[in-house]
């Protein structure tokens, strides 16, 4: 026995007109709900950055305790993973400080550091921030232990 098709069985797809509908409400929540995540997105890492740098002054404060000062600025950051040149410090080296590698900023771009005298902290060490360039605001703004202007 065969089957007719009746009008209803022969509709049972979506519309060209429908589907397009569908398209322009998700492209509506896109444009409503992504500008939200992506400025999430780069909050979270102004906050990495931020982390990173707490850990690295950590570093920094106990490679200080044990060799007296903090690494020169020919070693950089390095200098927490790799003993010192010279002989005396060498000796007192206990490294490595950093559990892993040293790491990048979030933006992929490497730490400012240099020892300082005249910084509270002893040294500066910041990001440039998302835009790669000193100075800037929000974002791009630079974050860590700035160098006094």
């Amino acid at each position: 026995m065969k089957k007719s098709l009746r009008n209803s069985d022969a509709e049972n797809g979506f519309t060209l007109l429908e589907l397009l509908v569908v398209l322009v409400i998700l492209g509506l929540l896109a444009g409503l709900v992504g500008p939200r995540l992506f400025g999430k997105a780069d909050t979270a890492k102004v906050q990495t950055a931020e982390t990173q740098i707490q850990m690295l002054k950590s570093g920094l404060l106990t490679y200080r305790l044990d060799v007296g000062s903090f690494p020169s600025e020919q070693e950089g950051l390095n200098g927490l993973n790799n003993p010192p040149s010279d002989e005396r410090r060498r000796g007192l080296w206990d490294g490595p400080y950093l559990g892993d590698d040293l790491p990048a900023d979030p933006w992929g771009m490497p730490y400012q550091y240099k020892p300082s005298s005249s910084h509270p902290q002893g040294f500066v060490l910041y990001s440039y921030g998302a835009d790669g360039k000193q100075g800037g605001e929000g974002v791009d703004a630079d974050i860590g232990y700035l160098p006094e202007s």
